[in-house]
C-alpha cells in the first residue's frame, strides 16, 4: 500500500485539528433511473463536513481511477478546501464502504485520525439525491421516439454525399407546410472537404441575410460570430467520433469509416443562440427534411451530376417513426432553386469585384506570375507550434494578419529555404508588392498530356499573384499534405503562413532550424472559391527568332 512520504505527514499534521467529523464517498454520477441512449458520466469524490454541513472537496473521476484518488480529494479537503472553509484536520472521518475504510486506515495513520463506518451518510446520501435529481431533469439532445430514427437518416445522408456534387449556395427547397414550418432552405456544406453537414434555413431571407454577411469585408472574429448566430435554421454535421488535438493522425472526415462518425443535430436562432438539443416538433421536422433529402438524391443523383445546375422537383409521402395526431403520411414536395443559386453566385462575385475594384487592377487575375520563388527552393507544407511561433515573431520579418487562437497543433505554414541572398530577395519583394494577404491551392491543368495539378498560390495585397508549388493530383504524400493543412487551417478559423528561410547550401538543407527563419508572413487561407479564377491552363510558350 503507498503511505505519504514523512515531510507530507509532518505537513499535514501542522494543519489545526477540528472537533468535526468529516463524511466521505465515491459513487457513480449517474441517475438510478435509466435512460435509453445515455452514457456514463463517471465517478463523483465527495468529502463534507458534517458539523458544519459544507462540501470541502470534491472530483469527478473516470471508474477506473484507484483508490489513491479519494486520498488526493481528501488532501485537497483538508489543505485547500473550497470556500467558505477553512485548512484544517478532522478528528473523524466516517465511509460507508468498508475497502475505503481499510484502505484510509492504512494511508492516514500517522494524521491522529479515527477512521469509522456507518451504513448512512445522511449529507452526502442528500447531496447525490440532488444529483440524480439534476441528470433526471436533463433534456437529451434528440427526443427518444426519434434518436434511432434520426441517426439512422444521418448515415444515410453520409453513405450518399451530396457535398460530392452539390455546392453551398446550391439551395433546396423542402416544402412540408405543418407544424408551422412551411418551407426549409437546405444547403449542403462539404465540398471544400473542411465542414460536412447540412443547413435547413428557415426562411430565404435569412439565407440571404447569412450569405451577404459573411460576404462582407470584415474578417474580424466578433463579425463572423454575431452573422453565425442571426442563423435562422436547424443543421446536421458530422465530426470525428472522439476528436482529438493529434492532427498528425487526422484524416479528412470522408476518408473514415462509418463507425468513426458522428451526427449532431441542433438549431440556431438569433433570439435563442445555438443549442444542440432537439425537442419532438423539431426532430419530426428535421426527419421530414433528411428522409425527403435521401429520397431526392437517390432518385436524381445522375442530374446533379451535371455541370449546370438542373430544375428539378419531387414530391414524396413520408411516414414517421411515431404516429402524431393521427398523422402516419406528410406529403414533402422538395425542388432545386437554380434561380436563387445563381443570385448566391452573383452576391459573391459581386464581392469579390467591389474588393477587387478597391484593391487590384482587374488585368491583375489574367496572369499568374512564378518568378517570386527560386527553382532551387526547398518547399514544405507542414505546421509550426504555438511555442515556435511566438518565437518567430520575437525574432525574424513578422507581418500579423489577425488575432490567432492557439488551437489545434499549430499554425499551418508553408516553408521555402533557398540562399540568403535570394530569401532576401523574395521578402523584399512581398513587402514591396503591400505584404502577403492570402495562400490558396487552386485546381490546374496541362491540356497536352491530361495531367492535373494542385498549384500553391500565394495573394499579395497588391493582386497579384505568385506560383509557388505545381502538385500533381494524384500525388498521395501531396493529398495526404493538403488534407492536413485543410484541418489545420479550419482549426484557426483560415489562418496560415507563409516563412521565408535561408540554408539551401548548409548543413540545415531541408531541415531549416530556427536561426535560418528570415520572415514570417502571417495570411488567410483562401479556397478555390473564393479566389475565383476557375482552373489555371498551362499555356504553351513560342519563342520567335
Amino acid at each position: 500500500m503507498t503511505s505519504f512520504n514523512r515531510s507530507t505527514s509532518r505537513r499535514l499534521k501542522k494543519l489545526t485539528q477540528i472537533p468535526s467529523v468529516w463524511e466521505g464517498d465515491r459513487r457513480p454520477l449517474s441517475s438510478p433511473t435509466p435512460h435509453p441512449h445515455s452514457e456514463g458520466k463517471g465517478e463523483c469524490i465527495l468529502w463534507v463536513d458534517g458539523s458544519q454541513g459544507m462540501v470541502r472537496g470534491m472530483d469527478v473521476i473516470s471508474p477506473e481511477t484507484g483508490p489513491e484518488a479519494i486520498v488526493r480529494t481528501l488532501m485537497r479537503a483538508m489543505e485547500h478546501p473550497h470556500s467558505p472553509a477553512k485548512p484544517a484536520r478532522p478528528q473523524r472521518i466516517v465511509v460507508k464502504d468498508r475497502e475505503i475504510q481499510f484502505y484510509l486506515r492504512g494511508v492516514l495513520q500517522d494524521l491522529d485520525i479515527a477512521i469509522d463506518y456507518a451504513p448512512e451518510l445522511p449529507l452526502i446520501d442528500e447531496l447525490f439525491r440532488g444529483f440524480a435529481e439534476i441528470i433526471d431533469n436533463q433534456v437529451p439532445d434528440l427526443p427518444p421516439q426519434y434518436a434511432q430514427a434520426l441517426h439512422e437518416k444521418a448515415f444515410a445522408i453520409w453513405q450518399a454525399a451530396p457535398w460530392e456534387f452539390l455546392e453551398e449556395q446550391q439551395i433546396l427547397s423542402i416544402e412540408i407546410n405543418k407544424w408551422d414550418v412551411g418551407t426549409l432552405y437546405a444547403s449542403v456544406m462539404g465540398m471544400l472537404g473542411m465542414e460536412y453537414g447540412i443547413l435547413f434555413y428557415r426562411s430565404e431571407e435569412s439565407l440571404k441575410r447569412f450569405r451577404a454577411a459573411v460576404l462582407q469585408d470584415d474578417d474580424s472574429q466578433g463579425h463572423l460570430e454575431e452573422a453565425f448566430l442571426k442563423q435562422d435554421c436547424l443543421f446536421l454535421t458530422f465530426e470525428r467520433e472522439d476528436d482529438t488535438e493529434e492532427e498528425d493522425e487526422f484524416d479528412d472526415l470522408a476518408d473514415l469509416a462509418l463507425s468513426e462518425i458522428d451526427p449532431t443535430f441542433g438549431t440556431i436562432h438569433p433570439l435563442e443562440g445555438l443549442r444542440s438539443v432537439l425537442y419532438e416538433e423539431e426532430a419530426v421536422v428535421i426527419f421530414l427534411a433528411l428522409e425527403s433529402l435521401s429520397r431526392f438524391i437517390r432518385d436524381h443523383r445522375h442530374q446533379l451530376h451535371a455541370d449546370d445546375f438542373p430544375s428539378l422537383s419531387h414530391r414524396y409521402r413520408i411516414s414517421l417513426p411515431e404516429a402524431r395526431e393521427g398523422t402516419k403520411l406528410v406529403p414533402v414536395t422538395i425542388s432545386t432553386m437554380p434561380q436563387l443559386a445563381t443570385e448566391l453566385e452573383e452576391m459573391a462575385e459581386l464581392s469579390i469585384s467591389e474588393e477587387d475594384e478597391e484593391d487590384l487592377d482587374s488585368s491583375l487575375f489574367r496572369s499568374l506570375r512564378d518568378d517570386l520563388i527560386p527553382e532551387d527552393s526547398f518547399l514544405s507544407l507542414g505546421v509550426i507550434s504555438w511555442e515556435m511561433l511566438e518565437f518567430l515573431r520575437k525574432g525574424v520579418t513578422y507581418h500579423q494578419a489577425g488575432e490567432i487562437k492557439a488551437v489545434g497543433d499549430g499554425l499551418p505554414v508553408i516553408l521555402i529555404q533557398t540562399s540568403r541572398p535570394k530569401a532576401k530577395t523574395v521578402i523584399e519583394t512581398i513587402e514591396a508588392a503591400g505584404g502577403l494577404k492570402a495562400i490558396c491551392f487552386n485546381p490546374g491543368s496541362d491540356p497536352f498530356d491530361g495531367d492535373r495539378y494542385d498549384l500553391g498560390l500565394l495573394q499579395t495585397h497588391n493582386g497579384e499573384l505568385f506560383l509557388f508549388g505545381e502538385f500533381l493530383d494524384a500525388d498521395p504524400i501531396h493529398v495526404e499534405a493538403r488534407k492536413k493543412w485543410n484541418q489545420r487551417c479550419k482549426n484557426t478559423k483560415g489562418y496560415c503562413g507563409l516563412i521565408i528561410a535561408k540554408g539551401l547550401t548548409g548543413a540545415s538543407r531541408g531541415n531549416p532550424q530556427l536561426r535560418d527563419m528570415m520572415a514570417l508572413f502571417e495570411a488567410r487561407s483562401l479556397s478555390p472559391k473564393d479566389l475565383g479564377i476557375g482552373t489555371l491552363q498551362l499555356m504553351p510558350q513560342f519563342q520567335l527568332e
